[in-house]
């Protein structure tokens, strides 16, 4: 994560995710010492977060401190990390899910704001060096032109998970300007690979063409998405965590002049979803039953990161295509499983 080699104390809020649990398994990996946090909700299902942290413990020889806390309680993050040295926070804790944020707003004004507002806090108060954050493609909205770029508009939310994940975007850039705080946000193109949610198409589809049940594609399966796999975001996560943004007046990426910058992070590679559906069907050796259905509210039928600024600042360039990324997945979700 450093240039030196030295070990680094890591906030990792939402460890016990998919794309947090990720994350700090990398971090594990490199030597440095990762505190996690997340409050375990039951959004999805509990005992696939614990079985997340449970293989952290056991890969970290020690240097994996995990607190369950809610993001959205100041007082039991201040008691919890009163004491821990960090260095860097990585933020990751959210509600997640487009179609979720229709049914319960309550639980993204919480997490998403209310807890966002927190780490901010949080980082002012001990001067953090810096603090990378999860935005979301969604914030770009049913825009008709891509590839979907940092200066495009993005007021337009279908979704209130957007507007969450665009508010942070807003909060983050006040900090930075009226605190001079290094922040990097990163909008996230449809992140799937080993360990995924259960509320996500990769493992919806999976699990249901090995049962043999009917798997519902909305809009008629004219859909597009940016696929991005697991390990080429946690690169681009590593990589931008280890250069924060300088406070030089400079523009950044996202139209900042403070220490804040806001990067895509994808595949820049659009996929039509019935030719993802092929590939899980040829991991699975098993065709798919379909009911093809309209589009459902707050989704948008394209997405597609034009990524050339993180090219650019830092080197990232995702390597896993397709026909790797969604057997390997497979091949995780029958060894969790034992199918």
């Amino acid at each position: 994560m450093n240039e030196t080699g030295d070990n680094v104390h890591v906030l990792v809020t939402g460890a016990a995710g998919f794309i947090g649990a990720a994350v700090a398994r990398r971090m594990l990996c490199e030597g440095h010492t990762v505190v996690g946090i997340d409050n375990l909700n039951d959004y999805y299902s509990v005992q696939l977060k614990r079985d997340r942290l449970a293989a952290l413990e056991q890969e970290s020889r020690g240097s994996f401190h995990f607190h369950a806390i809610d993001i959205a309680e100041m007082a039991p993050i201040d008691a919890a990390l009163g004491r821990q040295q960090i260095d860097c926070v990585i933020h990751l804790g959210a509600q997640a899910g487009v179609r979720y944020s229709l049914e319960n707003p309550a639980a993204y004004i919480r997490s998403n704001l209310v807890g966002h507002a927190n780490i901010l806090e949080f980082a002012r108060q001990r001067q953090i060096a810096h603090t990378v954050y999860a935005s979301s493609s969604s914030v770009y909205g049913d825009r008709p032109t891509t590839p979907f770029r940092e200066e495009d508009r993005a007021d337009r939310p279908v979704s209130l998970y957007a507007a969450t994940k665009r508010a942070d975007e807003l909060l983050s850039e006040s900090y930075a300007h009226l605190y001079r705080l290094p922040l990097t946000g990163l909008r996230f193109f449809t992140v799937y690979g080993p360990w995924g949610r259960p509320d996500m198409m990769p493992w919806l589809f999976t699990a249901k063409i090995l049962a043999g049940d009917t798997i519902q594609v909305f809009n008629g399966g004219a859909m597009h998405r940016d696929f991005t796999y697991i390990d080429d975001i946690v690169a681009g996560i590593l990589a931008c965590a280890a250069s924060p943004p300088q406070d030089d007046g400079r523009m950044k990426p996202g139209g900042s002049a403070a220490p804040h910058a806001v990067y895509n992070i994808g595949n820049n590679r659009p996929e039509h979803l019935m030719d993802v559906l092929r590939v899980i069907e040829r991991a699975c050796d098993k065709a798919a039953r379909i009911e093809f259905l309209p589009m459902q509210p707050g989704d948008v039928p394209r997405t597609f990161a034009d990524i050339s600024a993180m090219k650019r600042d830092f080197g990232y360039q995702p390597t896993t295509l397709i026909d790797e990324g969604f057997p390997r997945f497979v091949k995780w979700y029958r060894e969790y499983h034992g199918i």
